[in-house]
This record gives structure tokens, sequence and C-alpha cells, in this order.
């Protein structure tokens, strides 16, 4: 799984997935351990429900990701409020 959301970053892929049982589309920016030591995904939702209406910039547990996807779109890089050393990892496996 780590390694398609990595490729994704690096190719511009869009992805689909479910997280805790709700179906997104989204654009991967980085993904990397989070401070509490979990691997996590920093991604921009273009399609899907959210959680929080609005919310789209969201940051994903991997361990909570199933039916994970490259959705064959592509995007343009990187989405405006977007910055690279993401505060919340720890250590970045990729990014935009």
């Amino acid at each position: 799984m780590k390694q398609t959301i990595i490729d994704a970053i690096t190719n511009n892929q869009v992805l689909t997935f479910t997280y805790s049982g709700i179906p997104r589309v989204v654009e991967p920016h980085a993904v990397g351990l989070s401070r509490t030591g979990k691997e996590v995904l920093r991604c921009f939702q273009t399609h899907g429900r959210h959680e929080t209406p609005g919310h789209e910039w969201d940051l994903c547990e991997l361990n909570k990701i199933s039916d994970l996807k490259t959705s064959g779109a592509t995007f343009q890089a990187p989405r405006p409020g977007y910055r690279r050393g993401d505060r919340h990892m720890t250590d970045i496996f990729a990014e935009l």
C-alpha cells in the first residue's frame, strides 16, 4: 500500500480508497510517519463524503485505508495551501 501511494505522489496520480467506511477520491501530497508513529497520508479530497463537511485536506492513517487504487487520472500539483515538510510528520517517505 505504501509503495502505491509513493508511486502516486511521484507521478501525480489520483487515488481512490475507502477510509473509515467512507469512499474517497484524493490527490496524494505526502506520506510518512505521524508524531505518534503511525503511517499517514496527507491528501486533498476531490470527491466522496467528508466526516467534516468542507474539510478537503485530510491526514489519513494507512491502517484505516482499504480498497486503495489509482484511478487512472492525474492532477496538477500541489494544491493551494500545501506546504512541504508536513509538520504533522516526523519522517516523510515521499512528498510533492
